[in-house]
């Protein structure tokens, strides 16, 4: 994989958004921004929105929706990178956060669902019924750590529901092209879920109850799994941590590897006329990377 270097000096990028006028949108972790990142490199703040902004997606009205996982504590390791660790003395909660584009104004759309607060949610993708799917990954320390849910809510304030509890560190969400399916990659199983969607925001009942979805992976060894974007063929593309670099998977069997510099390499987005251009977040060195990807990427619902 040949990877063009298109900004560095970012802080814990993550939850890229390739943009229509060739930027690209994304958050940045320990500094608590969404920026924007031009085609030439530099940068912008588009937004302050504090604790741990994660995922992020264009909804239907155009703004941007943002997973805030709350914050972490940050280690900066020997050998140069950056890297998360455990939950910081100031952590609230999590949130679901809206923004403007043009104006740059935060509105906080969800922090609790049926009274229970959000607690570290992570990556977001928009259906075609402008209704989102987001993981809450939950918090830990060295102690304890919190089981993780799959939700679903819509961007007016009006609905949000847990959808699949008890989940091991749910992170990458994304959608199937006929919009059947939704995968959840889970961070230190290494594995992603394929859960089978009966209406928006439902799952099919499952047939088992011992195995609620389809499972790929895990991956051999330990690699950790972050977030992900989905091809237009359907293959899920997910981030790989330690073995840095986007795994590939085919929900038919398989899956290949392309490797990174970066072992917190941790999402990927496509865009480009052919949706071939793919933007990877390699975070521990802080840098933005885009490549020719081999297939196409997946069309989102939304964009702007």
């Amino acid at each position: 994989m040949d990877l063009e270097l298109v900004a560095d000096g970012l802080q814990f990028p993550e939850g890229p958004i390739a943009m229509r006028d060739g930027s690209v949108v994304l958050v940045e972790i320990r500094r608590g921004t969404l920026t924007r990142v031009h085609a030439d490199g530099h940068n912008e703040v588009v937004a302050e929105l504090g604790g741990g902004p994660n995922g992020a997606a264009i909804g239907p009205d155009g703004a941007v929706y943002v997973c805030n996982n709350g914050g972490f504590q940050w280690v900066d390791r020997p050998d140069g990178l950056a890297a998360p660790h455990g939950t910081p003395a100031d952590y609230a909660t999590g949130s679901i956060q809206r923004v403007d584009l043009a104006t740059g104004a935060v509105t906080t759309l969800y922090a609790e669902c049926d009274g229970r607060s959000l607690r570290g949610p992570n990556d977001i993708v928009f259906d075609s019924d402008g209704g989102f799917w987001f993981s809450d990954l939950g918090k830990s320390n060295a102690e304890w750590m919190h089981h993780g849910h799959l939700l679903y809510a819509r961007p007016d304030g009006s609905l949000i529901r847990r959808v699949r509890e008890g989940l091991v560190t749910p992170n990458g969400v994304g959608l199937s092209p006929d919009q059947k399916t939704v995968f959840v990659a889970e961070t230190y199983t290494s594995r992603v879920w394929a859960f089978a969607i009966a209406a928006p925001g439902e799952l099919a009942a499952a047939a088992d109850m011992w195995l609620p979805g389809q499972v790929m992976g895990p991956l051999p060894g330990y690699q950790l799994l972050d977030s992900l974007a989905v091809e237009a063929g359907g293959k899920v593309c997910v981030a790989t941590l330690v073995n840095g670099g986007i795994t590939a998977f085919d929900p038919s069997g398989g899956f290949e590897h392309f490797a990174s510099p970066d072992p917190l390499t941790t999402n990927i987005c496509f865009g480009g006329a052919d949706m071939r251009d793919a933007w990877i977040t390699c975070s521990g060195t802080g840098r933005l990377y885009r490549t020719r990807w081999p297939r196409p990427g997946l069309k989102l619902a939304f964009n702007a």
